[in-house]
């Protein structure tokens, strides 16, 4: 990122004393990886109440336990959702007490052989995809009316390949990086499909790519990286937290900047991919 480009706001951290009275509530998924840890920290600085959601109790706990001291922010707390199981998410929503004002879908996975869930979904696609679009299904409604709603979807420059005949690989040659790609051009996808479907209820969506970190999915593929997780979280707290960003939705970002995304721009793939993803969702 150049210099130039960053906008007037800042998303350094700095620790706050006090929380402010309106304080509004935000969710971040994959929040104890790199790049999640990082997004979650940026927005407790703020003032958010922030709920962590992994699948790893003892790794949330212990990553609430880092941001509070580092951010002085006691509204942090945690919630053990498996994002890749749709009974899984569909019970945190009934936990949840609303309001919710920011959800920031970040989880991501990329096992290297082909597996499924409990649920008779591939991994990679229940857990990069799916958990996205029931996240956003399940919360939605917390979110209706609230002032200045958003939802931030973490996807990648590194986007591709989609087959909505073999989503899961059924058909073809499982391979991670492959299955990655057609995940992550979903999420750019779905960011659009949703923003279409929620503008009249107020809440904006919009899709990223984070910078590149070290992290465990990157090394995954066999990847490091070049940037700090602080870097990384740049970009989605950007989209999170912007003032020039309200009521901007259905976007897609690289740098803190708008992108032309040539998947999101095919309307009857976008709305195929919906419907694909609708099949998975019952009301549980």
């Amino acid at each position: 990122m150049n210099a130039g480009s960053m906008p007037k706001e800042s998303y350094t951290l700095s620790p706050m004393s006090l929380l402010p009275e309106d304080h509004k509530h935000a969710i971040v998924t994959g929040a104890y990886g790199a790049i999640g840890q990082a997004i979650a920290e940026g927005i407790a600085a703020k003032g958010y109440l922030v709920t962590l959601v992994g699948r790893d109790a003892e790794r949330l706990e212990m990553a609430k336990q880092i941001l509070i001291g580092r951010t002085n922010n006691p509204g942090i707390h945690s919630g053990v959702v498996d994002l890749s199981l749709q009974q899984s998410v569909s019970d945190f929503s009934r936990r949840w007490k609303g309001p919710l004002h920011l959800l920031v879908n970040n989880a991501a996975t990329a096992p290297r052989e082909r597996t499924e869930t409990a649920e008779g979904i591939e991994v990679q696609w229940a857990t990069n995809v799916l958990g996205y679009f029931w996240m956003i299904k399940y919360l939605q409604s917390f979110m209706d009316g609230q002032p200045d709603a958003r939802i931030v979807n973490v996807a990648s420059y590194w986007a591709g390949g989609m087959d909505l005949n073999d989503p899961e690989f059924n058909l073809r040659r499982y391979n991670n990086d492959k299955a990655y790609r057609q995940a992550k051009q979903a999420n750019r996808m779905l960011s659009v499909a949703y923003a279409e479907r929620l503008k009249s209820q107020g809440i904006t969506v919009n899709a990223c790519h984070p910078g590149d970190v070290n992290s465990k999915l990157s090394n995954a593929f066999g990847f490091g990286g070049s940037e700090t997780p602080q870097q990384g979280a740049e970009t989605p707290l950007f989209l999170a937290l912007s003032k020039e960003l309200h009521g901007v939705t259905g976007k897609y970002y690289e740098h803190m900047k708008p992108v032309a995304c040539q998947f999101s721009s095919d309307h009857r793939a976008v709305e195929q991919l919906f419907a694909i993803c609708g099949k998975h969702f019952v009301q549980l």
